[in-house]
């Protein structure tokens, strides 16, 4: 479990630092052939170099985790110059948000459909005791976890609704909710590392190649017939208006099969792809 200390500050020990050195010149310098100045001396050096040993300088959105002889002692989050045990080992660790821009994946849906998916991930260490020791390396650790929760995402959702038409969530439909579900994935994974998911995202999202032309031809295929079936539904509506007024009007008696007639004349003119061109009918219907 991570723990949070604030050492002493550095500048009192830079500053012994620096007289420790300047009185070890001295005493080597007025010291030649006097043993006691001359091992004097070797202290004041051993002082420096023991003190310089324990100066540590922590820069913004960084820390430092201490470990003693293979045991953790705590991590430092302050920024500034502080002075530690000279014993302590140090591990530079970086708290600053980093993009992790994870490669196009070939991967199947829900569906087994091959499509070709990639994400963007913000993510920054959140705690430096598990980034340090619960795994080896936790750079890599983001990758690979990032890419094993992407793959993971695709195969439970359906590309669109034309394999899964009673789908609620679709990977191109679904925005906001699957990031949501992509960024609780992640966070779940990458929990061990001590790492924090700060947003992911879709960032690519097609169709493989090989079957990106037939999935291409099936979209306007179904959207030709959704087309087709809203103009029919109003071409009958208006054909049954057009019927109604006449009767109501008394316009014109139609028996059914001038109904008839007339219905699928209507019903060519409305739905038809270009403009109809009228023909004279010099005779009757009958004739």
């Amino acid at each position: 479990m991570e723990k949070l200390v604030k050492p002493m500050s550095g500048f009192l020990a830079l500053l012994l630092a620096i007289l420790s050195f300047a009185a070890g010149i001295i005493l080597f310098i007025y010291g030649a052939g006097q043993v006691l100045l001359v091992i004097g001396g070797f202290i004041c050096m051993i002082i420096f170099i023991f003190l310089m040993k324990g100066l540590m300088v922590i820069s913004p959105n960084h820390s430092r985790v201490l470990n003693f002889f293979g045991k953790y002692i705590a991590s430092v989050k302050d920024n500034g110059l502080f002075f530690v045990n000279p014993l302590y080992s140090t591990q530079r660790i970086s708290l600053r948000l980093n993009n992790l821009q994870g490669q196009i994946l070939k991967v199947n849906d829900k569906m087994g459909n091959p499509i070709e998916i990639g994400a963007v991930i913000v993510w920054q260490v959140g705690d430096t005791y598990k980034a340090a020791y619960e795994v080896q390396d936790y750079e890599g650790y983001v990758k690979i976890q990032s890419e094993a929760a992407v793959r993971m995402l695709t195969g439970s959702f359906a590309y669109d609704n034309l394999e899964d038409e009673h789908a609620s969530i679709t990977l191109r439909e679904g925005g906001h909710q699957v990031n949501e579900i992509l960024e609780k994935e992640l966070s779940d994974r990458l929990a061990p590392a001590g790492i924090k998911i700060i947003e992911a995202r879709i960032s690519h999202l097609a169709y493989a190649s090989e079957i990106a032309g037939a999935m291409l031809q099936r979209q306007q295929a179904t959207a030709i017939v959704a087309a087709r079936a809203k103009i029919v539904e109003g071409a009958v509506g208006m054909v049954e208006m057009a019927l109604q007024r006449l009767s109501e009007r008394n316009v014109v008696e139609l028996d059914d099969e001038r109904k008839a007639a007339m219905v699928s004349n209507l019903m060519v003119v409305l739905c038809g792809e270009k403009a109809a061109s009228p023909v004279v009918n010099a005779g009757t219907l009958y004739q």
